[in-house]
């Protein structure tokens, strides 16, 4: 059985070998856009809530519900629902192009609420004792707020990539390519059990490397 596993490992080795990079290429684009997204969303439901440096009560609660809105709807679904959206964005629906629109539509939201819980962590008395320093607000947003909250900020880019590449597998459902499209074209459509597992485990041990990675960074930020 295992001799079989390893046969069928080293005949699709270059299958895995592109979905792993159409994955990388996924997960790498979206996160980047997603994170810069999430990140300003992040930073303006912080200073508009009510009592902080910059409260816009009205701004806050439109964002939250926005928020909350596009957060509720499970990714197959978002993917679908926005169809017209991403062709006009991207110029098409599938392949890892057409992926890469709903991945970030659906993950940005996501970590704007991880950026938000990790700058709420940040001690008010120390914005405060800014405050009283005469320290404007953007001196406040870049020299505490994203300084003191650099390890949950991490933490939360770790948590939101793992989420992606779950969602990458996802995405190839509709031929979005990666380990989720060998998955389901090899190991579910063609029966190949071998396949199947052998994506598994290549996804398992990319959360594992990014969870680890993302570990490691944030401890030593704490240090610093």
């Amino acid at each position: 059985m295992l001799a079989d596993f390893f046969s069928s490992f080293s005949e699709y080795r270059e299958l895995y070998v592109q979905s792993l990079k159409e994955t990388g290429i996924m997960v790498g684009y979206s996160l980047l856009i997603s994170a810069v997204i999430g990140l300003i969303l992040g930073i303006v439901l912080v200073v508009t809530r009510p009592g902080h440096i910059y409260p816009q009560p009205g701004i806050y609660q439109i964002l939250n519900v926005i928020i909350n809105i596009v957060r509720s709807l499970p990714f197959i679904i978002l993917m679908v629902a926005i169809i017209p959206f991403t062709k006009a964005i991207v110029g098409t629906t599938i392949g890892v192009k057409g992926a890469i629109v709903p991945l970030v539509v659906y993950t940005a939201p996501y970590l704007a609420r991880l950026m938000e819980s990790a700058l709420l962590e940040v001690d008010r008395g120390v914005i405060e004792a800014f405050q009283a320093m005469g320290a404007t607000r953007r001196q406040i947003i870049t020299r505490v707020l994203l300084r003191e909250a650099r390890p949950g900020l991490v933490l939360g880019l770790t948590i939101g990539t793992i989420s992606l590449i779950g969602a990458t597998a996802m995405a190839g459902v509709v031929g979005a390519g990666g380990l989720g499209d060998v998955a389901i074209r090899y190991g579910y459509q063609r029966w190949e059990p071998d396949v199947m597992v052998t994506c598994v485990i290549l996804l398992i041990v990319s959360v594992q490397l990014v969870q680890s990675i993302g570990t490691w960074i944030a401890k030593k930020l704490r240090k610093n």
